[in-house]
């Protein structure tokens, strides 16, 4: 009798192994996204021209080859995993959003700005998504949190610039997308601020309202009377907090 292998005690397959090691999977998935994210940021107005189009490409491409220059240097498991590429999905729709900064945007085009909303909030709500499925796979890495960490960096500038841009905000809206860089600048002439932080539920809850509220910012229902009200509420609760952080790491080191 020929055995094909089908026992009963046989049913349950064992798991997947991604074939290709991470730098191949992440720089073949990155050359996946590519003409998608040209061709996204082209389609948001045709008629701008091909510097969105550059700055939109170009964006994603520096994220993408500091992607592939952590995985090879900082990323301790032997596949990519769909964590990471949720989390270079989320910078592929970054890097559009960062197209719109060139685009001539009117007063009247609620169309447009609606649609920039759109795609930033489900930016925002795959945050979550990657850091999930990192648990659940067993890929959770120091690579994959900073990672992350600097996708939501840039694309806080982008919606900080954004909002400037719309004109109900004054230039110090930027400081909601600056202090994060400047904390990391301070971290390179004080030592003490190179120290890991502990992990705390508050962080992540003030950096989702900080994205909520620049994405509301950046869509034509909010009051103009409002904004600067808003914006400079949430400016001094991530001061607080990254005032907070700094005296303990400060305190931490002596």
């Amino acid at each position: 009798m020929v055995d094909f292998g089908f026992h009963p005690q046989s049913r349950q397959r064992p798991p997947l192994n991604w074939p290709l090691p991470p730098v191949v999977a992440g720089g073949a998935l990155a050359l996946g996204l590519a003409p998608l994210v040209a061709l996204s940021a082209w389609a948001l107005q045709p008629q701008a021209g091909l510097a969105p189009l550059a700055l939109a490409t170009g964006t994603f491409a520096a994220i993408a080859a500091a992607m592939l220059l952590g995985l090879r240097l900082h990323y301790p498991h032997p596949r990519l995993g769909a964590c990471n590429g949720v989390t270079l999905l989320r910078a592929a729709m970054v890097s559009v959003l960062a197209a719109a900064l060139l685009l001539p945007m009117r007063a009247d085009d609620a169309g447009l700005a609606w649609a920039l909303a759109a795609l930033a909030l489900a930016a925002l709500l795959l945050d979550g998504v990657d850091g999930w499925a990192a648990r659940r796979a067993r890929l959770t890495s120091g690579f994959g949190a900073r990672f992350d960490m600097e996708v939501d960096v840039v694309f806080a500038l982008v919606l900080a610039i954004m909002v400037w841009q719309g004109g109900t905000v004054g230039i110090w809206v930027l400081a909601l997308g600056l202090l994060h860089p400047a904390f990391l600048l301070a971290s390179l002439i004080w030592p003490a601020l190179r120290a890991p932080l502990p992990d705390a539920r508050w962080r992540k809850v003030l950096c989702v309202a900080q994205m909520l509220a620049l994405i509301a910012l950046i869509t034509p229902a909010m009051p103009a009377a409002l904004a600067p009200w808003l914006a400079a509420g949430i400016l001094a609760v991530l001061v607080a907090g990254f005032g907070r952080d700094i005296f303990w790491l400060v305190r931490r080191a002596g």
